[in-house]
């Protein structure tokens, strides 16, 4: 399912630079194994319970069997956050560690092979879901769940948030986090602007649905299909400790993704890298 909207991103990438480039004082936040203690260096807030998700999710033949509404259980209400001023760029933490994140998806051409490169190096990362994909591909977001990935909420349709009113950006953020919440039985705690574009109605709703603001640190820049090669040669030389990488699971042919991370995946772990990503906070 692709979208004219993903291909837009030609004509707005200077205005997400802006906006990232706006941020460039933001925080870290603290990531690691389920034996270490994490949370947000500029608000720890509670200690977090351990592993990336606060239950195991369900399987995907399990999850079609739970009540989504009626007598179902009530939905929680969401931890309030500090309201922040700039997303979150990089990880703080002991070592050589780093964050992958894949945004737009999920996608049945590319995600499963994606999904299926990181589970073969016991690799954990962050995808940043829309919902409009998750609508059709619930049993892909149920997936990264079981297999110890955190799912963080990219919007309904990948719009540009700076150009709408309040009302819509509430309405793209709320209804891409009930329907993860149906996908797998939890709301997401992260949030990621379309374009790294944000505003301040960004920063208030995303605290007020309980989720922290995570930008990237690293992009490979494989949205403009630049080839395997090139996107393997920006994520090897960029990589360095607290680094977070941006790439995309769909939106476009990631054939180029799917290959690269194939390359240089293996070379981060072979030069003493630990991929990691934030616990669920309770």
């Amino acid at each position: 399912m692709q979208k004219d909207h993903f291909f837009t991103r030609r004509r707005l990438l200077l205005a997400g630079a802006a906006a990232l480039g706006a941020a460039g004082t933001a925080g870290g936040v603290l990531a690691g194994r389920s034996e270490e203690t994490t949370g947000t260096s500029a608000d720890p807030g509670p200690a977090p319970v351990p592993g990336p998700q606060a239950r195991q999710a369900l399987k995907g033949s399990a999850f079609r069997l739970q009540p989504f509404a009626g007598d179902g259980p009530p939905r929680a209400a969401p931890h309030k956050l500090k309201v922040r001023r700039e997303p979150i760029l990089q990880i703080s933490g002991r070592g050589r560690q780093m964050m992958l994140t894949f945004d737009d998806g999920p996608n049945p051409e590319y995600t499963p092979h994606i999904l299926g490169t990181l589970a073969k190096y016991d690799v954990r990362a962050m995808f940043f879901v829309c919902g409009e994909c998750v609508a059709d591909y619930k049993e892909l977001v149920a997936r990264m769940a079981d297999e110890g990935h955190v799912v963080g909420n990219h919007t309904w349709t990948h719009p540009l948030l700076t150009t709408l009113n309040r009302k819509q950006i509430r309405s793209e953020m709320e209804r891409t986090s009930d329907i993860i919440e149906d996908a797998y039985g939890e709301r997401p705690q992260w949030f990621r602007a379309p374009y790294g574009a944000w505003n301040r109605a960004t920063f208030q709703l995303g605290a007020e649905m309980g989720m922290e603001p995570m930008a990237w640190t690293l992009d490979t820049t494989d949205w403009m299909e630049p080839g395997t090669d090139t996107i393997i040669d920006r994520v090897e030389s960029g990589a360095a400790p607290g680094v977070v990488v941006l790439s995309h699971d769909a939106g476009g042919d990631r054939s180029q993704t799917v290959h690269a991370i194939r390359e240089w995946l293996p070379h981060l772990l072979d030069s003493g890298y630990h991929l990691t990503v934030p616990q669920r906070r309770v």
